[in-house]
């Protein structure tokens, strides 16, 4: 064990990640180039303009994307390619400032050149699960279609002698049925449904006044850019609550703007889970008393202008258990499927997470006397089946949410070591294996690259996850992922590897994850001797 002098410091550094969730109404998210492309094309008139057009000229790799790895670029590169070729061929009410007209049409020319490649005849490439990745995909398509025609018919002095390549394909598996259902609710003055709000940009002009009511912020859909597309032009002293929401998060990182912000409730319990006791001896009761008001009887939302979901729900209960505020789960019941819980009503696909999060939560609630009988027995068992099922063969697991199988692996194996009861030893065990079993040379662990993020869930897994694996191997595997922490810690532009639009970080989420996962090396009793911290 350490020092109790060093163990104040610990407590210092959760408490001051409470504070800073206090102190910040909007979020610790990083920005997002889908979404701030979505204002360079929606609302050149709000501040910061010319800085989200420097951050997406900034931001483009060498090879013409935007965005993630692999399939993860397509979204962003086609949000970026649509807003620079908007500016540039005069489809918004804001020229492009002169200055940057020639670097604009160079990044163009390099993004559609990627999209060529991709968005063709038979390239079975596959679409990302992220959120409304069927609605923005055809959207973005059709709208870079349609200034390709454009650019085919008129000139534009920056792409003179550029030979305008062809129309884009869409993506296999891509149906723009949805997309034009949709458009016709709104058009008919129908009321979206909720979950839909939060990609409201996908559906074009006509979503200018929709019937939709802000959330009492201004916020629609906890999107800038659903919230920029609905107010349309700069409103004339209407809307003024819509506005100052945009003008506030836009000043977050000086011109570009999260993907989703804010979502108070999805941060603040997803910190107060990762963090103990030990990091935080006590929860200022505001906090607690803001988690325990926003359950409802469907459950509770990530942030305003959110439907409430079983993810951020179960989450929330677990907290508020362990917390000394315990909630009965009933209003997660109506997630209930025949096999598994929905994260949202009419999913359409289930989330690994989710379900570990609800076992979770339900598991919590019988070991408090909150719930009991066949019926909890009979939900807790359809769990453990369902996510025994889902593992992959190598032991692993991959979830909606993120795209790393670390993080998915952690919540699995975690809930069902403590709730899953014997018949889930084996899948643990198999969790820990895999986990051992891709540790990188530098002692990180990541899907693309060794992440503190992505190591914090393996250190956690391999700790709190009881399994016979050999105690040398599993000393030796954590010992060389503390070292890899204490050497990145000071970082914090972690890498976006949560599911919205495109990829973000939660960044006060992330830095809890690895705070614990150091603070449990260091506590370790399956650790002979615990790791000190280097001098």
């Amino acid at each position: 064990m350490l020092p109790g002098r060093q163990v104040d410091q610990r407590r210092g550094s959760g408490e001051a990640l409470l504070s800073e969730i206090v102190a910040d109404p909007l979020g610790g998210v990083s920005p997002s180039v889908y979404e701030t492309a979505r204002l360079v094309r929606l609302a050149p008139w709000l501040a910061g303009h010319r800085e989200r057009l420097r951050f997406l000229l900034d931001r483009q790799h060498p090879d013409g994307t935007w965005g993630g790895p692999g399939c993860y670029s397509l979204v962003p590169t086609l949000s970026a390619t649509e807003a620079l070729l908007a500016l540039l061929v005069g489809a918004t009410p804001v020229r492009a400032p002169a200055m940057a007209r020639p670097a604009m049409a160079s990044a163009i020319r390099r993004a559609l050149g990627a999209l060529s490649d991709w968005l063709v005849p038979g390239n079975h490439t596959p679409v990302p699960d992220t959120i409304a990745a069927e609605l923005v995909i055809p959207a973005l398509v059709a709208d870079v279609n349609g200034h390709l025609e454009h650019l085919a018919a008129h000139r534009v002095a920056e792409l003179s002698g550029w030979c305008v390549p062809g129309r884009l394909s869409m993506p296999p598996g891509v149906d723009e049925g949805v997309l034009h259902q949709l458009r016709d609710m709104i058009r008919h003055g129908r009321t979206p449904p909720a979950k839909l709000l939060h990609s409201l940009e996908a559906l074009g002009p006509i979503t200018r006044g929709a019937a939709v009511v802000p959330h009492e912020h201004g916020v629609v859909g906890c999107s800038p850019a659903a919230t920029a597309a609905w107010l349309g032009r700069p409103p004339a002293g209407r809307h003024q609550d819509s506005v100052e929401y945009l003008r506030a998060v836009q000043e977050r990182h000086g011109g570009p703007v999260p993907g989703v912000a804010p979502v108070p409730f999805f941060e603040l319990s997803w910190v107060l889970a990762a963090l103990t006791a030990d990091l935080v001896p006590m929860v200022p009761p505001a906090l607690l008393d803001r988690l325990y008001a926003a359950v409802g009887p469907d459950g509770v939302p990530a942030g305003p202008g959110l439907p409430p979901d079983a993810d951020d729900t179960a989450t929330v209960l677990c907290v508020l258990a362990q917390w000394g505020r315990p909630v009965p789960p009933d209003c997660l019941w109506s997630y209930r499927g025949n096999a598994h819980f929905s994260c949202f009503h009419a999913e359409r696909t289930p989330s690994i997470s989710t379900n570990a999060h609800v076992l979770q939560a339900l598991g919590m609630a019988v070991n408090r006397g909150l719930l009991q009988g066949r019926h909890a027995e009979n939900a807790i068992d359809e769990l453990v089946s369902w996510l025994g099922k889902s593992q992959q063969d190598e032991g692993n697991w991959w979830d909606k949410w993120h795209a790393s199988p670390y993080y998915a692996t952690a919540c699995c194996a975690l809930a069902l070591a403590r709730h899953g009861g014997e018949r889930a030893a084996r899948m643990v065990e198999q969790a820990v294996d895999w986990v051992l079993g891709t540790q990188r040379d530098d002692g990180s662990w990541g899907r693309w690259v060794g992440t503190p993020e992505e190591s914090a869930y393996a250190i956690q897994t391999l700790l709190r996850a009881p399994a016979s694996a050999p105690e040398k191997r599993l000393n030796h595997a954590v010992a060389r992922g503390y070292t890899f922490l204490e050497a990145t810690r000071a970082e914090h532009d972690h890498l976006p590897l949560w599911h919205d639009k495109d990829l973000y970080a939660p960044l006060r989420v992330v830095q809890a994850e690895v705070m614990a996962a150091i603070h449990l090396t260091r506590t370790s009793a399956r650790l002979t001797p615990a790791p000190r911290r280097p001098s």
